[in-house]
């Protein structure tokens, strides 16, 4: 009789360590981006290929195992430049792998490959599916690294497609239904990972936060993501608010990084920080020979240096 229910016993501890380690398993993170990519296709989006891309709203007819072919009816989509490339679905970084890359060390000594390789924070922002969603292929290509701003000049250039990218500013405008979105996804992935944000880009996406409330469909990606990942956005629960100034909770940062990126310094007051669009490097007021020599037509101008990081510039290399 004892020994009868010590084996109960047993078999139903084991059952409920089986049990937890069942539920761990379900909501465990995707370790990889092609793992991510997966679960974005399997348990996020599985019915919404009908419901449209991202930035042009687009249906899709899934492919393989986390890809897709566009509808360009669905849309009114018009090819710009790669057609190929237009006619598949990619899963799209909205905060981009190389923006918050060059926060890690790993990218400063050889880029995506090395951080895939060496740095289990980077592979952990690059696999959140809170930062990706479905995109046509082209869209993502032409979106690059390009911050978010107010385009009301810039013609659209994908046909019916409310995207518009001016590519001499580096910079981009969402279609109105995603304002909110991206601005959320944005403040979540830098309060998360602790990344610099620049003060204009904060006060851009502070008004569509504002402007742009959660829909129903984001609160319900948001409880399915939180499903896979273990936790939600707090900017789509109202948990949290961004304010300018905010400081970063760094949740997900297994090593904390710098307070202040290590070429970041601070602004330099009444004067730029000078950009050119054509080498991709920014120059300071002082220290930076290059600053006075860039041609009128290429020159990007920033508030401080964490601007022109966060618009994918790097510091030239003869800055003393």
């Amino acid at each position: 009789m004892q020994y009868t229910s010590y084996r109960r016993r047993v078999s139903l501890v084991g059952l409920a360590v089986w049990l937890l380690l069942a539920v761990a398993a379900a909501t465990a993170a995707p370790a990889t981006f092609e793992r991510a990519k997966i679960e974005a296709r399997q348990h996020i989006y599985a019915d919404r290929s009908t419901a449209g891309t991202l930035y042009c709203g687009c249906a899709w007819d899934w492919a393989g195992r986390s890809g897709g072919r566009i509808d360009f009816a669905s849309c009114g989509y018009a090819v710009r430049a790669q057609e190929t490339r237009a006619a598949r679905l990619e899963w799209e970084h909205v905060v981009p792998a190389s923006n918050f890359g060059r926060a890690r060390q790993c990218w400063q000594e050889g880029g995506r490959r090395h951080c895939n390789a060496t740095d289990p924070v980077f592979n952990a922002m690059e696999a959140d599916l809170h930062n990706l969603s479905p995109s046509v292929g082209e869209i993502n290509g032409d979106r690059s690294n390009f911050r978010f701003t107010v385009l009301p000049d810039a013609a659209r250039q994908h046909g019916a497609c409310d995207f518009r990218v001016d590519f001499s500013q580096r910079a981009v405008e969402p279609r109105d239904a995603v304002k909110g979105k991206v601005a959320r996804i944005t403040f979540y992935m830098h309060d998360r990972y602790d990344l610099p944000m620049a003060d204009a880009q904060q006060r851009l996406l502070m008004a569509w936060d504002r402007q742009f409330p959660v829909s129903e469909w984001e609160r319900e990606r948001d409880r399915r993501i939180a499903a896979r990942m273990g936790h939600h956005n707090p900017f789509v629960t109202g948990e949290r608010q961004w304010q300018r100034g905010h400081r970063n909770s760094g949740e997900g940062v297994l090593s904390r990084l710098p307070d202040t990126h290590p070429a970041v310094r601070e602004p330099h007051a009444g004067q730029p920080v000078r950009g050119n669009r054509n080498s991709n490097l920014y120059h300071l007021p002082t220290g930076c020979p290059g600053y006075h020599q860039i041609s009128a037509r290429n020159v990007v101008e920033f508030d401080d240096e964490q601007a022109a990081l966060a618009a994918g510039f790097r510091k030239a290399g003869n800055c003393r």
